[in-house]
């Protein structure tokens, strides 16, 4: 049944997908000797308590600061505080400068307009042009932002919002899709019709300027790509060789998916009254195709401008065939009757297919509200503080294992090793970032470099030593001493 393939190229992501428990078990099961396998234990223990102090003052500044622009709670606090528009003006622009920085700290990227093209140049289960209210959003916070930190490749919709994006999986749905197949047999047989009567030339010419390169897709991926980028294949209806034998039969369409997405924005205010609250909201899951789901304040979607194009012309289309035929000598009633019916089928088609595309819509917002979305503000920030931690402490775990197990080696060398026993051991890839690994390490005092620029580390008991001893391991003792006989 399938046509051709569409396969997508992405960029491997830094984060580490294994969860710190089962790595940290098992590098801990490759380690020869019990008592060198007891002190590696104890050395992350360490190593994750530390890492917490380092970021604990700072997530209790964003914490605190978020508190101020909190959308419920945070217009009271900041009447309590008695702040000047400039004064907090200067306070939303800090918060921000942290919330930026968690977001990198996380492996979080800010998707570019090239990735949104991608997502959006395919269809999945989202079929309704999706667009954002923009009256509705503020300018100011974002634009102010991105003024004073400037980033690369920014998307044309910075100012209003800005979608974080980590990670990225696979979506199957498995049905029978009836509905669709019609829709894309119709579709096609209507084309083949407007291309037999030249009528296409009259939209191809209007869609045909705003065609844009994409430089991610399958047909144009050349040899300087590189090798260690990931190859998503979409599968998608619109690909697939349909027929009357196939409507009834189930079909698996697939899509690649955002793992985590976040959308920073601010509402607009009215002239009376400005709106502080700053929306940061927490998804899982995003098929890239439906990415719209996930914008804020979207318009009601209704019949696009080409829609009724379409009507227009298939009601004059049709007209003109009538008149023509009742001219004729012999007007023949079933050709009259052949060319309403077509006319007819294809508007209640249109409209049909509208009404079903605004169920599904609705659908998938009530899925992405209770199902893909993970959490908001608070909560969210949060989720990023944790995952902060979890990161950088797999990173300094797994450097010091490879030091420790292979010995010396170079920053290449390390991040090689680094990302081979990843796949080796756990069967996935990522981009190790080696460079804010060894900087952790070095900070911990537990590597060292020698004459030609080489990396070793200390000895497990050594290590546990430069670091010693933890507030958490002195509170830990404390509770089994309090609570032991």
């Amino acid at each position: 049944m399938e046509k051709k393939k569409e396969v997508i190229r992405l960029e491997r992501e830094s984060v580490i997908p294994v969860l710190k428990p089962r790595l940290i078990m098992a590098l801990a099961d490759l380690i020869e000797h019990s008592s060198d396998r007891a002190e590696f234990l104890k050395l992350c223990k360490r190593v994750e308590y530390t890492i917490h102090a380092w970021y604990l003052l700072q997530f209790e500044d964003l914490m605190q600061l978020y508190s101020l622009f909190d959308p419920v709670n945070g217009a009271k606090k900041l009447e309590q505080q008695k702040l000047s528009p400039e004064e907090i003006d200067i306070l939303e622009q800090n918060f921000l400068t942290y919330l930026f920085q968690i977001m990198n700290k996380s492996n979080f990227k800010i998707a570019s307009d090239e990735e949104i093209d991608v997502a959006r140049s395919g269809q999945y289960l989202l079929n309704l042009p999706i667009a954002v209210d923009e009256s509705k959003l503020d300018k100011k916070l974002l634009e102010k932002y991105f003024a004073e930190h400037p980033h690369e490749d920014l998307p044309e919709f910075a100012d209003k919002y800005v979608i974080f994006r980590r990670g990225i999986g696979i979506d199957k749905t498995t049905d029978y899709f009836f509905m669709e197949k019609v829709d894309m047999i119709i579709g096609r047989t209507w084309a083949w019709i407007l291309r037999k009567t030249r009528i296409d030339r009259l939209f191809s010419r209007r869609s045909s300027s705003r065609r844009k390169k994409d430089p991610k897709k399958d047909d144009e991926i050349n040899s300087e790509a590189e090798d260690d980028d990931l190859y998503v294949e979409r599968i998608r209806i619109q690909n697939m060789e349909l027929s009357l034998r196939s409507l009834l039969s189930k079909i698996t369409i697939q899509e690649p998916t955002f793992d985590r997405i976040i959308v920073v924005y601010r509402r607009a205010g009215t002239s009376s009254k400005s709106d502080r609250g700053i929306y940061v909201k927490h998804f899982r899951h995003i098929p890239m195709a439906d990415l719209e789901i996930v914008l804020p304040e979207k318009k009601n979607p209704s019949l696009t401008p080409m829609d009724w194009v379409k009507f227009l012309v298939s009601a004059i289309v049709g007209l003109v065939a009538v008149v023509g035929s009742l001219e004729l000598p012999k007007a023949d009633i079933w050709v009259i009757f052949a060319v309403l019916s077509t006319v007819i089928g294809y508007c209640a088609k249109t409209y049909f297919t509208f009404q079903q595309n605004m169920a599904t819509y609705q659908n998938l917002i009530t899925q992405s509200m209770y199902d893909k979305q993970l959490d908001s503000g608070r909560g969210t920030l949060l989720h990023l503080c944790d995952d902060v931690i979890q990161q950088e402490v797999k990173e300094v775990i797994i450097s010091f294992f490879i030091l420790m197990e292979q010995g010396k080696a170079t920053l290449q060398d390390l991040d090689l090793r680094c990302e081979e026993l990843l796949k080796e051991e756990f069967g996935v890839s990522c981009n190790f970032d080696v460079d804010d690994a060894v900087q952790k390490l070095d900070k911990l005092g537990i590597v060292a470099r020698d004459t030609i620029g080489r990396y070793y580390c200390v000895g497990l008991k050594r290590a546990n030593e430069i670091i010693g001893t933890t507030t958490e391991e002195l509170v830990l003792k404390a509770k089994q001493g309090a609570t032991s006989p």
